[in-house]
């Protein structure tokens, strides 16, 4: 029996003074979690309770696609990192053992498990497999933030798919979507899948499937028949007015116009109408001049991935040394690097950027007229683009999960293949798909919490049902082991406490349904109902308490 005057639920009036995230405040007021250090959380019985239901959905879903459970170890060997090129990860941690030998705390099990198939998989015959497991992750975060939203040690499922090809692959991947829904679905969550980028893990094809709120660190663009990652989102741009084509480019002094602000005040024109410079360094190509328009941000992620290769943004004394000019004068008339021009510039006329010069500016740049370029879309979406003709809007959303198509990015590297019916040897194509089961129950949380405290979906609460004894115990203990027998998970708060304060971490822990059971209910046959959201309240016959609570929490969301 779970009483919870011997369990340890320690709730807090007031939250963490650095808590910004509700599910950050909440969890820790509610006795969920504690931290122990940057980035490092302890879960609390009550916490750790909910963290493994959402685990069970996860295994029962990932079982019905047929996916296998297994274990891999966090502490790896770092030739394997080596080998995939992913050693260098800045967030990864490196360590050595007393023998000096180099190891990885992994933060993702790609290159173990590759490892492991490479000598396990001989034959096209022990293809297709799923395989999964629920395992500790390390990353060297830079920034812990948000509670368990970012953090150091975190626990995560990922589950890999080995395919004998592209096509083999996709129906993996595929199979995935299907049970990723309805995971999230089961968890209570509203949630929708975008396209995203690849990031560290390579491969050719992303989505993430993400939860709207408030303490979202991802930005995503909406719009009708449409959801992507602000880091990889395409839109049509809105209109520029106010442009007029001229004859040829001209000079003009512009003095101390050195931001696009300052010089679109200075020629009475849109900042649309400027043509905003972007000197960077691509890993192999090297100086590189990137425009877009001045009312739009470049878009680092997109640039690599046009290029197909890292890049940054370059040095004062870089601009200097390579790009042989100043900044805040930089223009393509002329310039000494290569240029790329964002695709919301085609078809303008009539635009300004900079000389090359110091304090001047050229006005009426027709891109397809006066000078060679490359084009490529690179920026960042903005709130009123379109796309078919919707408009799209932006809002902050929690990652809750991923999936990725790998191809042969990591069994290349790690020498994973298998014999085709000819015999011939062929590399396996794989698929990488994750989950983070904290990450859940703190979009849960962010979600549905109110003022008062928590408000579980059914699926994640900690307990089904709070029973709360107002010197009661003997019926409340009735009514506990009876609502056990209709199959639900119940605690029984019989603390010495005065009901205001049993009330109040009721509300916090934010069970689906409270029961109270006190001396005037009891003498009148009733115990009082309430549910959680909504605080929707009734009375229950007391004889038949259980059985009528088990059908009202079987109706809740």
């Amino acid at each position: 029996m779970t009483r919870l005057s011997s369990y340890l639920l320690p709730t807090q009036r007031e939250a963490p003074s650095d808590a910004e995230a509700v599910s950050h405040k909440l969890m820790v007021r509610a006795g969920l979690v504690r931290q122990l250090g940057a980035g490092m959380w302890t879960y609390l019985p009550a916490g750790w309770r909910s963290h493994r239901r959402v685990e069970q959905i996860i295994r029962e879903e990932m079982t019905a696609i047929g996916s296998h459970e297994m274990l891999m170890p966090v502490l790896q060997p770092a030739e394997l990192w080596e080998r995939s090129g992913r050693y260098a990860i800045d967030e990864l941690f490196k360590l050595h053992d007393r023998r000096e030998a180099p190891l990885v705390l992994a933060m993702t099990h790609e290159e173990a498990l590759t490892f492991h198939m490479a000598r396990e998989i001989q034959s096209y015959r022990d293809l297709p497999l799923k395989l999964f497991h629920i395992q500790v992750k390390e990353r060297d975060e830079p920034r812990p933030r948000a509670g368990v939203l970012r953090t150091r040690e975190f626990i995560m499922k990922d589950a890999y798919t080995f395919d004998r090809d592209a096509e083999a692959l996709d129906a993996a991947y595929d199979a995935h979507i299907p049970a990723y829904d309805a995971i999230f679905d089961r968890a209570g969550l509203e949630w929708y899948m975008v396209e995203s980028d690849v990031g560290m893990m390579g491969g050719f094809g992303a989505h993430e499937y993400m939860a709207p709120c408030a303490a979202g660190e991802n930005e995503v663009a909406l719009a009708p028949g449409y959801a992507a990652n602000v880091e990889v989102a395409s839109a049509e741009p809105q209109r520029v007015d106010g442009l007029e084509a001229e004859d040829s480019p001209a000079v003009i002094d512009t003095p101390d116009a050195n931001t696009i602000e300052k010089l679109a005040e200075q020629l009475s024109m849109p900042r649309g109408a400027l043509m905003k410079a972007m000197p960077v360094i691509a890993e192999e190509r090297g100086p590189l001049l990137v425009f877009v328009r001045g009312d739009h941000r470049l878009n680092e992620i997109k640039l690599a991935n046009a290029l197909g290769q890292p890049v940054r943004q370059a040095t004062e004394a870089e601009i200097a040394s390579e790009f042989h000019t100043t900044p805040g004068y930089i223009g393509p008339l002329g310039a000494r690097a290569p240029v790329l021009l964002d695709e919301a510039l085609r078809g303008l006329e009539g635009l300004v950027s900079g000389a090359n010069e110091p304090q001047r500016h050229v006005r009426g740049l027709d891109p397809a007229r006066d000078f060679q370029a490359e084009w490529a879309d690179v920026r960042t979406v903005e709130v009123g683009d379109t796309v078919a003709g919707a408009a799209i809007r932006i809002e902050p959303a929690i990652e809750v999960g991923n999936i990725f198509k790998l191809g042969t990015r990591f069994s290349e590297p790690l020498g994973c293949t298998y014999l085709d019916p000819d015999g011939k040897e062929q590399l396996i194509w794989m698929g990488s798909y994750g989950i983070g089961p904290a990450r859940i129950m703190a979009a849960a949380i962010e979600q549905f919490a109110d003022e008062a405290g928590i408000s579980w979906p059914r699926s994640i609460a900690p307990w089904d049902v709070e029973v709360v004894s107002l010197r009661q115990d003997e019926e409340a203990t009735r009514i506990y082991e009876a609502l056990g027998a209709e199959g639900l998970d119940v605690v029984l708060d019989d603390r010495d406490a005065s009901p205001g304060e049993k009330f109040a971490d009721a509300e916090l822990l934010g069970c689906p349904l409270r029961l109270t059971v006190g001396r005037k209910g009891v003498e009148a046959g009733e115990v009082e109902a309430q549910v959680r959201r909504g605080q929707e309240k009734r009375s229950l016959s007391l004889g038949a308490a259980a059985a009528e609570a088990a059908e009202l929490w079987r109706a809740l969301p």
